[in-house]
């Protein structure tokens, strides 16, 4: 028995040795620490099918990884020989019919010493294996025969399906399950045991099988047919054909045309194709893509449609994403595109890389607007992930952009019209140290005509695909149930009737705040890097220049802040300190180092000044709370605690709505009052007798650092200021909204060419918007029938507190600048 047991293992040994000549696997959660295995407890790895090659691919893969149990025999009788079993062995094949798989002995015998021994235990590891990845089910034999999709492959496929994909196998191992405690409550009934674990076993593996490869799809052709043939499609090309006095044939092909133009064509080819030219192109232009957090995705892609919503900095934003879920072993989505990159050759490339395109604006064409919303439903009920931007457009200043509702309307509505299958929004935060479009954002922010895309721009954008761009990181945020947003607005959702037509009362309500959640979910998850420290600090210097050794200690001193009072779990900290940064920074180019004998200066010099307060923009919000503090110590050597309470809490609701901070109103006073202690236990600010709060003695490192920290965030507060200033000039009742707006940019214009200020974002049009819309809906300010602002007493009050923050040369420069827009 022993030569007989040496025999098999040798010619295994020499069977898995052949097979990995040609075979290469790309293998996730195989490591201890990963698996939290229990070392006292034995361990039994399980794959589903039957298979002498997955046997052989698992084997390898465990004493690759070293992981427990490789070589050693479970005490089972008639057990598994080794320490891994199959839980179903196909029946049939080849001469026979195939019929139904069943359960295998060792997984029986294993239940059955389970129930004999009580007392013991075993650790059981799921591990999924895919000889390469398809997303689609094509009528095709040939893509039938060499892909690996949701059917059962026989042995003559399995073998065309490794010769052919061999060298893109996925190997996951997941988390173990107990064997004690899944058969403990059928002790007396085997049989029933046995079908448990069986079926904990079988959801598990189809779980991680959708994840993999996302759920079972249908041809395109069949799906595009199958929305024209939808009851809201019929309805809207008779009313388009009845109001335009058009043939309803013309109008449903018409709707074909449009469903044509909207629909991915995901292609499994194409999708390896671009893994392969991706991962050259991010190892020429970045030195690493950092992934943080990416066990939600594993999670929930289970059991969910998966909504990805990442910021918007970059047309790599979508490549990148997808890349890092195709390579974590997860499917890529489904990808809302604007029809602006529908052009020849990119068009049909981004298509089969799971693309569907989307016009700007269709709520002029109801017809276009009902085949897309059906397009939507279908992917959202039939469990598809699904990504799309909901800025709407790329951030021109590395700020989070105000949510356009289009897009979350749409998933929130498909969601009540059938919400068998949950949808959870995963936020993903982005982050560059060098965005590729950078400096021609700065021109757009100049008045530069934003250029369309075409092929010859995407041939010129190539052209810097030589040059570094640092790192960039993938930090995914805390999901967010669609379900748990609706529970909160109105939790009667679930036992009201719904159809496509309908839009309940309270739907815009939900809508807004499930915007606000991605957003400030978002900014959770922000990365922060050296690029944006040196920005930050150096941005807050009234010369953009430095001795090196402060603006060293500063950066430590600012991340320390950052960390006595992490501002999300998900938020993440640049390796190394401060002096690293600055080396890295200079290399990357983006300062510059004037040699002295006393202390080299670095200093923001030339269009890297204004370059640079994007890199800052993207992680100011981080700074909002204590900057803020700070600032309130401008003019003033101390302050009552209550005071500094009170006046941060009156502008937090801007800074909120603008910076997408994610503390909530009750919890407001609560967080402005840890950040005062975080600011004394740092020496920013120190208590006083009778509760009063004041600032370091002028002339020490602690006030520079009070003041520089208050720099963060005071053009903000300037631009309120200009706001209220313009407003307190016309009077109540003498000034419209829209030329509030107007003349608010123009001013803040003029004053950030007068003074030097390096944000573009300083003068921008929506931010003032954003400021007019909040002082309305907070009750600050109202509209009189003529359309005129209207205001009391409580504004000045207001205007006067925010004084507090400005210093005289600030508050005469912008009352000299509101006077002359007289």
């Amino acid at each position: 028995m022993r030569l007989y047991q040496g025999i098999r293992s040798l010619i295994l040994t020499l069977f898995r040795k052949i097979l990995f000549i040609w075979v290469r696997t790309d293998v996730s959660g195989n490591s201890v620490d990963a698996l939290a295995l229990d070392p006292d407890t034995p361990v039994c790895y399980v794959l589903q099918y039957s298979s002498l090659s997955g046997r052989l691919v698992l084997e390898q893969e465990v004493i690759r990884a070293g992981l427990p149990g490789a070589a050693e025999a479970l005490p089972v009788k008639n057990g598994p020989s080794h320490s891994f079993f199959f839980l179903y062995r196909r029946i049939g094949g080849f001469f026979r019919g195939r019929q139904a798989p069943a359960p295998t002995s060792e997984f029986q015998a294993l239940v059955h010493y389970g129930l004999e021994h009580p007392d013991q235990d075993v650790q059981i590891v799921p591990v999924s294996l895919f000889w390469g990845r398809s997303p689609d089910k094509e009528k095709s034999l040939v893509k039938l025969l060499l892909s690996d999709t949701w059917s059962i492959a026989g042995r003559l496929q399995k073998l065309l399906i490794i010769m052919v994909h061999g060298r893109n196998t996925y190997v996951q191992f997941n988390q173990p399950l107990s064997l004690k405690q899944v058969i403990d409550e059928y002790r007396h009934n085997e049989e029933r045991a046995n079908r448990k674990l069986a079926r904990i076993l079988r959801t598990h593996f189809r779980r991680v099988r959708q994840a993999v490869l996302g759920p079972d799809l249908s041809h395109r052709r069949t799906l595009v047919a199958g929305l024209v043939r939808t009851q809201s499609v019929k309805e809207a090309i008779r009313e388009t054909a009845a109001k335009d006095d058009i043939p309803p044939e013309k109008v449903r092909a018409k709707a074909y045309k449009y469903a044509d133009e909207i629909a991915a064509n995901m292609s499994v080819v194409t999708i390896r194709v671009l893994e392969v030219v991706l991962s050259r192109l991010w190892n020429r232009i970045y030195k690493g893509i950092a992934i943080n957090n990416i066990r939600v995705v594993k999670d929930v892609a289970q059991d969910n449609a998966v909504v990805y919503v990442p910021c918007h900095r970059s047309h790599i934003d979508y490549l990148l994403l997808s890349y890092v879920l195709y390579k974590n072993g997860l499917m890529p989505p489904h990808i809302a595109a604007g029809v602006n990159l529908n052009m020849p050759v990119v068009g049909p490339i981004l298509r089969r890389g799971g693309a569907f395109f989307m016009r700007r604006s269709f709520k002029d064409n109801p017809l276009y607007a009902t085949v897309f919303n059906e397009y939507m439903h279908v992917m959202f009920s039939r469990g598809y992930s699904v990504e799309y931007f909901v800025e709407g457009g790329r951030s021109r200043t590395g700020r989070m952009l105000q949510p356009r509702p289009g897009m979350l309307a749409m998933t929130v509505r498909s969601f009540l019209r059938d919400h068998r299958k949950p949808i959870v929004f995963v936020p993903v935060y982005i982050g560059y140290e060098k965005v590729m479009e950078g400096r021609s954002y700065l021109g757009e922010l100049r008045g530069k005509k934003k250029e369309k895309e075409s092929v010859f721009g995407l041939a010129k954008t190539a052209r810097k695909l030589s040059n570094s761009f640092g790192r960039v990181a993938v930090n995914f945020g805390e999901a967010i149930h669609l379900s748990d947003v609706l529970d909160d607005v109105h939790d009667s959702w679930r036992e009201e009737a719904y159809d496509a037509g309908h839009r309940p009362a309270w739907l815009n309500t939900a809508v807004s705040e499930l915007a606000f959640r991605v957003a400030s979910s978002i900014n959770a998850s922000v990365a922060v890097n050296p690029i944006g420290m040196a920005a930050t600090v150096l941005l807050g210097t009234e010369r953009l220049a430095m001795d090196e050794g402060q603006l060293i200690r500063l950066m430590d001193q600012y991340a320390a802040l950052l960390k006595a009072f992490p501002y999300a779990a998900t938020v993440t900290l640049p390796e190394g300190s401060g002096k690293d940064w600055v080396a890295y920074c200079e290399g990357m180019g983006l300062i510059n180092r004037q040699p002295q004998k006393l202390g080299d200066i670095i200093a923001l010099e030339g269009s890297n000044a204004i370059l640079m307060t994007y890199y800052r923009n993207n992680i100011q919000h981080l700074f909002a709370l204590p900057s803020l503090i700070a600032s309130l110590f401008e003019n003033k050597d101390s302050l009552r605690r209550e005071k500094i309470v009170f006046l941060a809490s009156v502008a937090y609701p801007y800074l909120q709505s603008e910076l997408f901070l994610k503390y909530h109103s009750d919890e407001t006073e609560t967080v402005i009052n840890q950040w005062i202690d975080v600011l004394i236990a740092q020496d920013l600010l120190k208590p006083l007798d009778d509760d009063r709060i004041g600032r370091p003695d002028e002339g020490t490192e602690a006030m520079l650092r009070l003041r520089v920290l208050s720099r963060f965030i005071i053009q903000t507060v300037e631009r309120y200021h200009i706001a209220l200033g313009i407003l307190r000039k016309y009077g109540s009742g003498k000034i419209s909204a829209a030329e509030l707006e107007e003349q608010s940019a123009l001013l803040a214009e003029r004053m950030s060419i007068l003074f030097g200020l390096n944000a573009p974002e300083f003068f921008d049009k929506s931010l003032f918007r954003n400021f007019i819309a909040n002082m309305q809906k907070n009750g600050v300010i109202t509209t009189d029938d003529n359309g005129l602002l209207c205001y009391g007493e409580g504004l000045d009050e207001v205007a006067e507190d925010a004084r507090l923050v400005l210093g005289v040369e600030k508050r005469q420069a912008i009352q000299q600048v509101t006077m002359m827009g007289a």
